[in-house]
């Protein structure tokens, strides 16, 4: 079964492209699913689609985490880490991006063992970015071996159908410029076949013995003695308030505080309890004036020390 993921931004095609594909595989007579994911439904958010293909029936769901194929239509996607486009290759898979710079320059990038293609920049009009998914569709339709040129040109005459003749036409020439572009790597796409079930062996069950619930109970018997735990002590990063900055809008990293551990004076500053601090550092994150700062506790300790000696 072939797995191929689209990677790409809004309004770039990835969806459409990921339709074409699956349409000429079920053209060519295989069962096939396509599906795009969104994230941040927006014009230039990254989004990613896939396609499965297979000549039995495909019992597989949801997103694919190992790719025989992976084609990224905008390479300014490859290192940003929630785009995911290197998430789950291996060496088998083959990695297909629309840039301008060579693919051995990509594979120093990436330091990636397996076959890395770029789309011809012949092929690949940058200034019409809206073509830019049905021409990586006809390069990786070539990588792939199972579709022929004029299977791929119905799928993109019945899907485009609906947008008019003249963008029809525009895709076609796109997309099979590139087809033919990549005649020498034509079946570099290996597909992996789908494991069995048959002879899945479940997980051996662990017996943990239990503790006398003496032992294991709670020995907390009264309300209100949380403050007795000095949970400051876990700490290896310290906010620290520079008050010169702090704009005393006092509800925000007291509200925001999770341990509750920034109390306010009389006269609105907000002041954090060390001893029920526990260092998560959200406080920091949050304030408005970036009057927080994080510093590492050996240094706070460091500089109390020298502070109690003058």
């Amino acid at each position: 079964m072939f797995r191929v993921r689209f990677h790409g931004r809004g309004g770039q095609g990835m969806k459409a492209a990921s339709r074409i594909l699956g349409n000429a595989f079920f053209l060519e007579g295989y069962e096939v699913q396509d599906a795009p994911r969104y994230g941040a439904e927006r014009r230039g958010a990254p989004i990613f689609a896939y396609v499965r293909a297979g000549r039995e029936p495909i019992n597989e769901r949801g997103i694919i985490r190992h790719p025989d194929l992976v084609i990224v239509a905008d390479d300014s996607l490859i290192p940003v880490p929630g785009a995911g486009v290197m998430s789950g290759v291996d060496s088998r898979t083959v990695v297909l991006i629309n840039s301008e710079e060579s693919p051995k320059v990509w594979k120093q990038r990436l330091n990636f063992e397996g076959d890395v293609f770029t789309v011809p920049v012949e092929t690949a009009d940058r200034a019409e970015l809206r073509f830019i998914g049905v021409t990586c569709v006809g390069a990786a339709a070539r990588l792939l071996g199972a579709i022929k040129r004029e299977t791929l040109s119905e799928a993109i005459r019945q899907e485009l159908a609906s947008l008019g003749s003249d963008i029809v036409q525009i895709s076609l020439s796109k997309a099979l410029a590139a087809f033919d572009s990549m005649q020498a790597q034509a079946g570099t796409v290996t597909p992996v076949k789908t494991a069995s079930s048959a002879h899945f062996q479940p997980p051996d069950w662990i017996d943990l013995s239990l503790e006398d619930a003496r032992a294991s109970a709670p020995a907390i018997h009264a309300g209100a003695t949380s403050i007795e735990v000095r949970t400051g002590l876990w700490r290896t990063l310290r906010p620290v308030i520079d008050h010169d900055r702090c704009n005393r809008c006092w509800w925000v990293c007291s509200t925001f505080c999770p341990d509750g551990a920034i109390n306010v004076d009389t006269e609105g500053r907000p002041q954090i309890d060390y001893d029920h601090c526990k260092g998560c550092m959200i406080c920091v994150a949050q304030c408005p004036p970036h009057a927080i700062r994080a510093i590492s506790e050996r240094e706070a300790q460091a500089a109390e020390v020298e502070e109690a000696s003058k």
